[in-house]
């Protein structure tokens, strides 16, 4: 089986503190096979992970629309935030992106809205159906239902900030999923729902301010 993680931020994001060699030892322990570097709006730092790392590390960006956040994933480029979601999807799919719809329906997150979601269905490829982080505002259930009713594949993926929260929430695949399978693949593999440590959740708000500290954007 292969463990597979579409959700993850980097040192590199604001609240991000996942480094390269952390990536490095999560893969080689083999915590997990595959893993998104999902920063957001940027690709800088995933893209330097992929040549030193290799194809295990997908090259994704969590972006920030004006009707929520979308993550791509596979990227070349940067897609710049502040797009609609329709302008969004374009960009990625343009590039030969995947669209991958994390913490769907959330408020405090800025999830997308479910009346978005229904303008946008025939264009996303995943969705999140199982967040690592979803704690106090939980639409997993939600999600899950829309996802079969829309016969898009769901995804459990760990939104982790920091090392501690990997290994816990992700994708167990029979084969290993390339761009072309990852889809297909989804529909038929195990979603590994635990959940992380309290210390986990609280990762971006400590990244946040020890960042802001150090006077680090």
């Amino acid at each position: 089986m292969f463990k597979v993680d579409l959700h993850t931020h980097s040192e590199a994001s604001p609240d991000g503190g996942i480094s390269l060699a952390d990536y490095k030892k999560i893969l080689e322990k083999k915590t997990l096979d595959v893993v998104a570097i999902t920063d957001h709006n940027r690709v800088a730092f995933a893209q330097e992970a992929q040549k030193e790392l290799g194809e295990k590390i997908i090259v994704g960006e969590e972006i920030m629309t004006s009707d929520g956040e979308i993550i791509g994933l596979y990227l070349t480029d940067l897609v710049p935030p502040n797009l609609t979601a329709t302008a969004t999807i374009k960009a990625i799919k343009d590039q030969g992106g995947l669209v991958y719809i994390p913490h769907p329906f959330e408020s405090v997150r800025k999830g997308i809205h479910p009346k978005i979601l229904e303008k946008l269905q025939d264009r996303i490829d995943i969705i999140e159906v199982c967040n690592g982080r979803a704690f106090l505002q939980n639409r997993g259930k939600q999600a899950l239902v829309w996802s079969r009713i829309n016969n898009i594949p769901g995804s459990a993926s760990s939104d982790a900030h920091g090392v501690k929260g990997l290994g816990k929430t992700y994708c167990d695949f029979e084969k290993l999923p390339t761009k072309e399978s990852l889809i297909q693949q989804l529909k038929t593999a195990k979603l590994i729902t635990d959940r992380p440590s309290v210390r986990a959740l609280l990762y971006p708000k400590f990244h946040r301010t020890r960042k802001k500290l150090r006077g680090v954007k």
